[in-house]
């Protein structure tokens, strides 16, 4: 049965939320009173649908249904999940409180995208305070994964369970306070920025540089404390605290020090930011930002490391849900093309073929059995010859799938047909793939086991009813 989610406020962070929840198939219903909502929401959901899918190497569900609804009412009444992304105003936000209570189940989960009020806030005058939490995410929700969750024990956990499910990584925080967790560090670099431009000392966009080309990197893939551990060295962290503690009794910062925002600094910072990024719209930035950041994900993924881990796991638990019926043409791949697979011809670079067909062919081991507790038994298939021919174009965003015919399953011997298609049916490339049973020890051939040989002769009598390929 679909989810539904309700979005109160559909500016930046409002639109990030519903995209994230519509591309993982729950049912949107937003309510901003905004007349230019539709347009930007349009324009976040595109920009998503474009992002979001790229992350992955196993298809997104079906996209749900995203609705603009004209009362708060009409929003949260069948919501199980209900997001208020309003202007930082206390009354605002206990004014919109009072309206979703009114009309919301009372066993539904209401998040606070704020970015410093405190629960204990929030809840004040609530129909059901405990029904009320923080939920606050990071700019584009759609593609950043952490929520800081703060609130009642019993309803952040539920919400925790909601947000795992889509991919997200929710951080419980252990108290309440100011700002949570992540926006007291950028308060802090913000007013240490602040300073290094009214004191003349460096640009907006050289404190940027300073961030990108240097910690920043180190902070994406490592964070904090684990950043210096490393510095450390062999000695850890209490070397390193050892080391650089003192420093922070030095002049260093003017950390609770922060320059009046004149309207000659904000004109400073203003015209240097002008200066800097200019040459863009919003848009285009935001599509630059994107990218980058799924590229960097995407290289994480490859390591198995931070919120590429968490990827990782996403994908294992959307690949786990398929239950494939061997009477139907076997689908081995369901995806959209990444950015970074693209080439300087603007279309999908030909290598990235050979990756299909082989995450292709995997997927069908794992269908015969021939999972990894096989291969740790000893045993695997290795491709032996591959024949591909191009018929198409195949680029960034394009949504595709791989169609697996098995030709020939006897003995050691194993020969795969693979199709891509495209959303509209067409093949754009095939692949005829043959590959060997192998014993791991010997490096040699030989025949797969029983199970293994079984499965393939009832895989192969399920689909001799179907069309055979036009094998060309």
């Amino acid at each position: 049965m679909t989810k539904t989610a309700a979005i109160i406020g559909g500016g930046v962070i409002g639109g990030g939320w519903a995209a994230r929840f519509a591309l993982s198939g729950w049912d949107v219903a937003i309510f901003d009173p905004d007349p230019e909502a539709e347009r930007k929401i349009s324009e976040v959901m595109a920009n998503a649908r474009r992002s979001l899918p790229a992350l992955s190497e196993v298809a997104l569900p079906p996209e749900g249904q995203v609705k603009i609804v004209p009362t708060i009412a009409e929003a949260v009444a069948d919501a199980d999940w209900i997001q208020e992304s309003a202007p930082e105003r206390l009354e605002m936000k206990h004014r919109i409180f009072n309206d979703i209570q009114t009309h919301c189940h009372k066993d539904a989960l209401i998040g606070s995208s704020t970015s410093g009020f405190k629960p204990s806030e929030l809840q004040q005058g609530a129909l059901r305070p405990n029904q009320i939490f923080v939920a606050h995410p990071f700019n584009p929700v759609y593609l950043l994964p952490l929520i800081e969750l703060v609130g009642d024990d019993a309803t952040t956990t539920r919400a925790h369970a909601v947000l795992a499910e889509i991919g997200m990584k929710p951080l419980k925080v252990r108290k309440e306070i100011d700002a949570h967790v992540a926006d007291r560090f950028l308060e802090a670099v913000w007013r240490e920025a602040l300073w290094l431009i009214k004191d003349g000392i460096a640009t907006t966009e050289e404190i940027d540089d300073a961030i990108r080309f240097g910690f920043g990197l180190r902070w994406g893939q490592m964070g904090l404390f684990e950043t210096y551990r490393v510095a450390g060295g062999e000695a850890g962290m209490a070397h390193f605290i050892e080391q650089f503690g003192p420093c922070l009794q030095w002049p260093w910062t003017k950390l609770m020090d922060v320059p009046e925002l004149t309207d000659e600094l904000v004109q400073m910072i203003a015209s240097q930011s002008d200066a800097q990024s200019g040459a863009y719209t919003i848009r285009e930035l935001e599509r630059i930002r994107d990218d980058n950041l799924v590229s960097m994900m995407r290289s994480l993924k490859g390591r198995d490391w931070g919120a590429g881990a968490l990827l990782n796991a996403h994908d294992a638990r959307l690949e786990g849900k398929a239950d494939p019926d061997f009477s139907k043409p076997i689908i081995t791949v369901a995806r959209a093309i990444p950015i970074d697979w693209t080439d300087y011809n603007g279309h999908m670079n030909e290598s990235r073929y050979g990756q299909l067909w082989s995450d292709a062919a995997d997927a069908l081991m794992r269908m015969i059995g021939a999972d990894a507790a096989y291969i740790k038994s000893g045993f695997s298939y290795f491709t032996a010859d591959t024949h591909t021919k191009f018929r198409n174009e195949c680029h960034a965003g394009d949504n595709v799938t791989v169609v697996t015919t098995i030709l020939e399953g006897a003995g050691k011997k194993l020969r795969l047909f693979h199709e891509l298609k495209n959303t509209d049916g067409d093949v754009v490339a095939t692949c005829n793939q043959f590959l060997l049973h192998v014993s791991l020890e010997t490096r040699k051939s030989c025949d797969p086991a029983a199970h293994i040989s079984d499965k393939l002769t009832s895989i192969i009598a399920a689909q001799a009813a179907l069309p055979k390929p036009e094998l060309t």
